[in-house]
């Protein structure tokens, strides 16, 4: 069962969206998507329906203000915005969807989001995924940004994001560049958030990552509190849910499966 729903927020309303398998697990946490610095709901594509059916439980997926078909952003992003996302949008999302318990699923800026929501909410947060997520500003996610920004530059290129932002797509686009290669945000990384979060965590991560090298979810389960497990995917670039679709579910799957039997032990790599 597919549900659209709207958020309330102070600065506008929040697009959400949730799928809810026939053979749902009573009592399991819905899985919360964080998309990542371009996307929103549409453009998760299939994978919210594939992974409610693997895992068993609810996914809901919404667009963070100034994205998709959400409100536009009043402003410019803060510095810390990837931490505020937990206290404002999500917080708004879980209050009025009564998600008193849930696992946090992030790709990219939004697995540094994911890690926020958890610590932000401990008691309320069953365990974290991280996708090519960020724990750090690495050399390479500069370039990788400086590439795509060229890339944008591109005529055309830009009606790729109005496509699924409408006429915030420059907002949205100059939102990642311009915080992400500003030298304000520099110095920026997950360390004091990471570790906040007890609650099992696995991170995902390609091999061939064009915006963030393995030393991003090797910090990840560095510094998280609690067990980590530790899974790079050969052959992947920066989406694996769409790249290696297979794959993501699978780890996901086994990985939130175990939740109910027995508590992961140390940072496994496979």
């Amino acid at each position: 069962m597919i549900q659209d729903k709207w958020i309330t927020t102070p600065s506008g309303r929040l697009f959400a969206r949730s799928w809810t398998p026939p053979d749902a697990k009573p009592g399991a946490a819905p899985i919360v998507l964080l998309h990542d610095s371009l996307g929103c709901v549409e453009l998760w594509r299939d994978f919210p329906a594939r992974l409610a059916r693997t895992s068993g439980r609810t996914v809901i997926a919404y667009d963070r203000l100034g994205f998709g078909k959400s409100a536009p952003y009043p402003g410019t992003l803060p510095r810390g915005f990837i931490g505020e996302e937990a206290r404002g949008g999500f917080a708004a999302l879980r209050e009025q969807l009564g998600l008193e318990r849930f696992v946090a699923f992030g790709h990219s800026v939004g697995g540094g989001m994911a890690v926020e929501c958890a610590a932000a909410y401990p008691a309320g947060c069953d365990a974290v995924v991280t996708e090519s997520a960020q724990a750090f500003v690495e050399q390479r996610t500069l370039d990788g940004i400086r590439e795509a920004q060229r890339a944008f530059a591109q005529p055309g290129q830009l009606d790729r994001l109005r496509k699924y932002h409408g006429d915030k797509a420059e907002w949205v686009l100059g939102a990642w560049v311009n915080t992400w290669l500003s030298d304000e945000f520099r110095d920026w990384n997950l360390d004091r958030s990471l570790a906040r979060v007890r609650c099992p965590l696995l991170a995902l991560h390609g091999d061939r990552d064009e915006y963030g090298s393995s030393r991003q979810p090797e910090r990840i389960v560095a510094h998280a509190a609690g067990p980590t497990r530790l899974t790079i995917l050969p052959e992947c670039g920066h989406v694996p849910h769409r790249e290696h679709e297979r794959s993501v579910l699978s780890a996901v799957g086994t990985f939130l499966a175990s939740l109910d039997r027995s508590p992961l032990s140390g940072a496994l790599t496979g």
